[in-house]
């Protein structure tokens, strides 16, 4: 690979992944990355031919910049946002159930959950699947239009007027935003990847849960003693 190759990658799971590994493609200082739409469900889907034979590409000679600081997010940074220090929008993707601390981990992600559940607060809560085709009601995974995707996110006050911060529980699924509102909307959008699973396991960040605020079991914030 060279300074001026043009890296396409695909996956799986609605290319999370990929959608992860263009984001530390940009991170690291290379520009023209891109997703295969739908990735390789997609491709299936299309009938498209498939080989079993590895590639043996030759060596290039693009070298890896230092971390572009406009793409990802520390949790500082967020915190100051939660607490209204800095402008911008934190977006959770993570599904309802999460998002509200009811379960720690969605059904098949295994138990890596975080000691606390729940949310940032002041995050938007958008899952990462309203803006594709789902492969699950039939779907191949693609991207819904350019405009179908800015309406969804203008109706949850998200519409690039300040910058956007996002993440999932380990970075993955919030990676797949983080291109859809970069990439293909233009905004301004970091991506925490520390994500919940950092976050639910500081001491000291605030945590809302609406879960428990609702049963009683405490009052305001859970403040992560």
């Amino acid at each position: 690979m060279n300074a001026d190759s043009t890296v396409v990658l695909y996956g799986d799971a609605n290319n999370w992944f990929a959608s992860y590994g263009a984001w530390v493609f940009k991170l690291y200082g290379h520009d023209d990355v891109r997703l295969l739409d739908g990735g390789r469900a997609a491709w299936e889907a299309q009938g498209r031919e498939l080989s079993p034979a590895a590639p043996t590409p030759t060596t290039g000679t693009w070298q890896a910049e230092a971390p572009n600081s406009d793409i990802r997010a520390f949790q500082s940074e967020v915190l100051a946002v939660s607490q209204g220090e800095k402008d911008g929008v934190i977006i959770d993707i993570r599904g309802p159930q999460e998002f509200a601390g009811e379960i720690g981990v969605a059904e098949g992600f295994g138990g890596e959950a975080a000691a606390k559940w729940g949310h940032i607060p002041g995050a938007v809560n958008a899952p990462w699947g309203k803006i594709v085709d789902q492969q699950a009601d039939g779907g191949d995974g693609t991207f819904k239009d350019v405009e179908a995707i800015r309406d969804h996110y203008a109706a949850l006050g998200v519409d690039g007027s300040k910058p956007v911060y996002v993440y999932c529980r380990i970075g993955e699924r919030a990676s797949h935003t983080w291109y859809a509102l970069s990439q293909i909307l233009g905004y301004d959008v970091k991506l925490y990847d520390g994500s919940w699973t950092e976050w639910g396991n500081s001491v000291g960040v605030p945590v809302a849960n609406p879960t428990l605020e609702a049963s009683g079991g405490f009052s305001g914030l859970w403040g992560g003693q």
